[in-house]
């Protein structure tokens, strides 16, 4: 999938590569390919640019693969399952 952010403030293409290298679920690749998702949990996330038409940095592009057979359907719904318990406990 190719992704084009728009923002409102500024976001370049290495800050932005900073927030997503340790957030669960994801794996920072330089290129992410359909293949080298396949069998993986993890969302693929790579080519990480600035937007070329917006100097000001309101702009990023990527792209991200992910196994659509895993992730896009069992797996998000056994992690949305996990992840009830711990939102409960934060809510008492």
């Amino acid at each position: 999938m190719a992704i084009e952010l728009e923002l409102h403030s500024g976001l370049d293409a290495e800050r932005a590569r900073a927030l997503l290298a340790d957030r669960p679920g994801l794996a920072l690749v330089e290129a992410p390919e359909a293949r080298l998702a396949a069998n993986r949990d993890e969302i693929l996330v790579g080519r990480i640019r600035n937007h070329p038409d917006r100097p000001d940095n309101t702009g990023v592009l990527l792209f991200l693969a992910g196994d659509q057979l895993r992730k896009g359907a069992a797996l998000n719904a056994v992690q949305i399952m996990e992840s009830l318990p711990e939102a409960r406990a934060r809510e008492s």
